[in-house]
């Protein structure tokens, strides 16, 4: 594992992860909690809601608490036989986009998805290390410009 850096220290992250689809995204959480130790952040409370629809209520609470700088969200919304993903992964990234304006602190979106393979769900787990980046350097954009 390369060296660890300091970017993310003193970032405290939470991650919500989705219980369905669990064979890829309990590696989804688990690659976003090696992430966050990489950079150094703290990874804070990791919740499991039933499904990446089932997380903005999640979300939300953990935005309340004031030791949570930022959330990452991971969860894979693979293709069924009806358009079903699709209503799930636009409901959901939306409510989760609109909680992090509200509250003012990073959301990470590390769902894949809809329309997706079970391959391909798999291939992106990687993803979940993306939006720890992600939040990681949007804190510290947010503590710049609210100096």
């Amino acid at each position: 594992m390369p060296k660890r850096n300091d970017e993310g220290k003193g970032v405290r992250i939470a991650i919500v992860g989705s219980e369905f689809n669990y064979d890829v995204t309990w590696m989804m959480v688990e690659r976003a909690k090696e992430e966050a130790t990489f950079l150094g952040a703290t990874v804070g409370p990791v919740v499991k809601t039933p499904g990446v629809y089932d997380m903005p209520l999640a979300v939300r609470a953990l935005f309340e608490r004031p030791d949570v700088d930022a959330v990452v969200a991971v969860g894979a919304v693979i293709e069924g036989e009806t358009g079903h993903d699709e209503v799930i992964m636009n409901q959901a990234a939306r409510k989760l986009t609109d909680l992090s304006v509200e509250y003012g602190k990073p959301l990470g979106l590390g769902v894949s998805g809809p329309g997706e393979t079970r391959l391909q769900a798999q291939d992106r787990i990687d993803n979940a290390a993306n939006a720890v980046r992600s939040v990681v350097k949007m804190v510290r954009r947010l503590q710049e410009i609210r100096r």
